[in-house]
């Protein structure tokens, strides 16, 4: 199968492919985050770098990038998970207006030059919760309609997540019931901790704590049992729980746990980069899970 992976980040789609058993020959892989892109040239070997999205096209099987031309026939598989910082609830929903998340047009550009060529080509696009109204743009464009998956069903963490796809009709994967306690480390480095005083009255699953003395209910300052599930990793705020007693922040390892992705996978880089491409990152045993349904499309 020859796959097109656009806003690569750190492959996680390599590694859901492996996961669901499809046999990759090309995977190309559009990235320009140059942290992302050592994570995943430490992991694959077979993984080809093909620099800024805006610069690729596609025609007469080929496919032309800043790094050069691959004749490549067929294009088979067409993912990406672009910008969402537009289309957030969190953020100021600029929407199409954003200029990363006005990337989503470079996508389907991309993937009608190649649908010109191979009707039956299959694609996954991901994306965060967002309006209807802008839901329903993608929708009309891309002629699917979205499949809603929150990524507590698989992992520690509550994700939910948009995916629009021609891959077969997903189902929901198989709750797992895992909670934080089964994915915390038994051993952690000391400067994970934040403070050993916790403030604040407990809400649902989640505290309010005094940090240097100034407690509020923003991400930064909430923190979880590990009887729970942790709240949506982002590239802004490390999740924080409460171990034994101690507000820590959850390690790295952790975070990949969350992300179903494989523990040190993302070692080779700092700990901050770490933290920010898992937050921008998929949850792999979703997207494996879509996968699966290539074999029967």
């Amino acid at each position: 199968m020859n796959v097109l992976s656009l806003f690569d980040g750190m492959s996680s789609g390599r590694i859901a492919l492996d996961r669901a058993g499809i046999k990759v020959t090309n995977y190309f892989a559009s990235e320009i985050d140059k942290y992302a892109i050592k994570v995943s040239q430490h992991n694959w070997n077979d993984v080809t770098h093909i620099g800024d999205v805006t610069k690729i096209s596609y025609r007469n099987g080929t496919l032309h990038t800043e790094v050069g031309e691959f004749q490549v026939g067929k294009i088979d598989l067409v993912i990406a998970g672009s910008p969402c910082q537009g289309f957030s609830m969190a953020g100021k929903q600029l929407a199409f207006d954003d200029e990363r998340s006005k990337l989503y047009f470079v996508f389907e550009r991309i993937l009608e030059e190649i649908r010109a060529e191979n009707a039956d080509v299959k694609f996954l696009l991901e994306n965060v919760k967002m309006k209807q109204e802008h839901k329903d743009v993608i929708t009309e464009r891309l002629g699917v309609q979205p499949v809603a998956i929150n990524s507590n069903l698989v992992s520690a963490q509550n994700r939910y997540r948009l995916y629009w796809t021609n891959i077969c009709e997903i189902t929901q994967p198989q709750d797992k019931g895992i909670l934080l306690k089964d994915i915390v480390e038994v051993a952690v480095d000391s400067k994970y901790s934040i403070t050993h005083f916790i403030g604040g009255i407990a809400r649902s699953n989640y505290v309010q704590f005094n940090l240097n003395g100034k407690g509020n209910n923003s991400q930064s300052q909430r923190c979880y049992y590990v009887t729970s599930k942790s709240s949506c990793l982002d590239c802004s705020a490390v999740a924080k729980i409460i171990d034994n007693n101690v507000v820590r922040k959850l390690t790295p390892e952790e975070c990949e746990k969350l992300q179903t992705v494989p523990v040190g996978y993302t070692s080779c880089v700092s700990d901050s980069q770490r933290y920010k491409m898992l937050g921008n990152g998929w949850t792999v045993d979703v997207i494996s899970h879509i996968f699966l349904n290539l074999g029967r499309s």
